[in-house]
């Protein structure tokens, strides 16, 4: 194990390092699922796996605690499989690599200078692997007061919600319902928003290369990324949209011709890379690479607070017998640079909050196909909507086939909430101040639960995790601690039937 299972509490930190060890990107779960399984049942405790594969493991009341309300503990298997470039890593076979840090990111023991836990070189799976290491030790610990326990572990959250799509009525008896899956502890969560997937794809047209032409692949690397919800308000660089600026111009200056087209691999986290392959004239080669510096002067002046590591990199591969035509790169490269990005609006009712969000997410070619992915996050139907027609009218403006999917609702705060009075009340108890009531503008699970579970009053409650989706994501050593004495208090004082 690593240094990590020394941390305390120690029962919480050794399940996580378990966890890390074995591979579970999403739809990619059996492994984790297994583990838990015989884990779960190793411990005498009584497994169920649903249709689609969630799992829910039962855990009876402690004396005298029998006639509270069942409380139902929430996380999700599977992470984001992220990685800088140059690192090898395998997400379906190596296991997570997790450590201390301090607060400059050097490498740190556990004691007072050990800040953070990250990974190496890749995301370290805290979203939400910490949530479900938290349940878990729940239902290994014989000293936690607690009344009836439920724990409801979804599979496939990070890649479309499958498992909170299929989860049916009938399988949990519990009245509670609280989702591990928030990332700043000192915030609980009462609402999120929804999202939807949105894909446009463009038939390529070839011809041959002209004559005198060379060959060049323009990729760009180094952006920090990110989680396409909570990240998408701090300037981060998109790499598509970058990318994509320059080819414009150079299309249109220096006549390039693409050959091909990518960037990006999640449509839910920021892309920290793209390139393109094409020819250009030999005569126009020096005059490009002109330009291309003078753009990256221009983009890392432009980014200088929040990418420090932008590079550009041009290099010359094998020649290409066949490019796009002029008017396919024209109508593909135009919508891509007209296609909105970022945030589209902030809350009129909460202070700071993203109401409406984009990210252009991935571009890809496919053989005679290229398609670019976005999703859109709201916390509105409405401001979905909007969004997803202004994607609409720009790709099927330039002759795409555009088409939208996974549509899953947002989270609508009940200011009337039982469990959220008692984690506020408990919260300034325990720490001696009132927590941040809060909307989270990212995708959590609890909007889908309540088309089975109507009734399911929840709330959505986690330690700091700064930058998932990327290999910069981290947990606060700190934020653990309090988390989870947050978690054992609230289920020690859970309310009666």
């Amino acid at each position: 194990m690593s240094n990590i299972s020394q941390l305390a509490p120690a029962n919480l930190w050794q399940l996580f390092d378990k966890i890390c060890s074995i591979p579970r990107p999403s739809k990619h779960e059996q492994a984790i699922s297994l583990w838990i399984q015989t884990w779960a049942k190793q411990l005498g405790l009584s497994v169920k796996e649903d249709t689609v594969g969630n799992l829910i493991i039962q855990k009876a009341a402690t004396a005298g605690l029998e006639n509270r309300k069942g409380i139902i503990l929430q996380a999700h298997m599977d992470m984001v499989p992220q990685k800088n470039n140059g690192v090898e890593h395998d997400f379906l076979t190596d296991p997570i690599k997790p450590y201390i840090i301090d607060n400059e990111g050097n490498p740190a023991d556990n004691n007072d200078n050990g800040i953070w836990v990250t990974a190496q070189g890749t995301t370290l799976g805290a979203d939400n692997g910490l949530g479900l290491a938290s349940a878990l030790a729940v239902l290994a610990s014989d000293d936690i007061p607690h009344g009836p326990i439920e724990v409801l572990i979804t599979i496939d959250e990070e890649a479309g919600m499958t498992g909170a799509f299929g989860l049916a009525s009938g399988w949990l008896d519990g009245d509670i319902l609280i989702n591990t899956d928030s990332e700043q502890e000192g915030e609980v969560y009462v609402g999120c928003a929804g999202g939807i997937d949105g894909k446009a794809s463009f038939s390529l047209a070839f011809e041959e290369v002209p004559n005198n032409y060379q060959a060049f692949n323009l990729s760009i690397s180094g952006l920090k990324g990110g989680h396409s919800g909570v990240d998408i308000d701090t300037g981060r660089a998109n790499a598509n949209k970058l990318l994509v600026r320059f080819l414009l111009t150079a299309c249109n200056e220096f006549d390039i011709r693409l050959t091909e087209l990518n960037g990006g691999s999640l449509r839910n986290a920021i892309p920290r890379d793209a390139d393109a392959s094409f020819v250009i004239a030999t005569e126009n080669v020096a005059a490009l690479k002109l330009a291309l510096a003078d753009y990256l002067t221009t983009i890392k002046a432009n980014y200088s607070v929040v990418e420090n590591n932008l590079e550009l990199l041009l290099i010359s591969p094998e020649d290409f017998a066949q490019c796009w035509t002029r008017a396919t790169q024209a109508a593909i490269l135009r919508a891509l640079n007209a296609c909105p990005n970022g945030v589209i609006r902030m809350s009129d009712d909460i202070a700071g909050i993203v109401e409406t969000s984009l990210n252009l997410g991935v571009m890809q070619t496919r053989g005679r196909k290229f398609n670019a992915m976005v999703l859109i996050r709201s916390l509105h139907d409405d401001g979905r909507l909007e969004t997803q027609q202004m994607v609409q009218s720009v790709f099927e403006l330039a002759g795409a086939d555009v088409n939208f999917s996974g549509a899953y609702p947002g989270w609508k705060p009940d200011n009337e909430s039982a469990i959220m009075q008692l984690v506020v009340d408990t919260y300034q108890t325990l720490f001696n101040k009132m927590p941040e009531i809060m909307v989270i503008h990212a995708g959590l699970e609890c909007g889908l639960f309540k088309d089975a579970y109507p009734q399911w009053d929840m709330v959505s409650i986690g330690p700091t995790i700064k930058y998932p989706h990327s290999p910069d994501e981290k947990v606060e050593i700190a934020s653990v601690t309090k988390y989870w004495q947050l978690l054992k208090a609230v289920l020690a004082n859970a309310p009666t039937k």
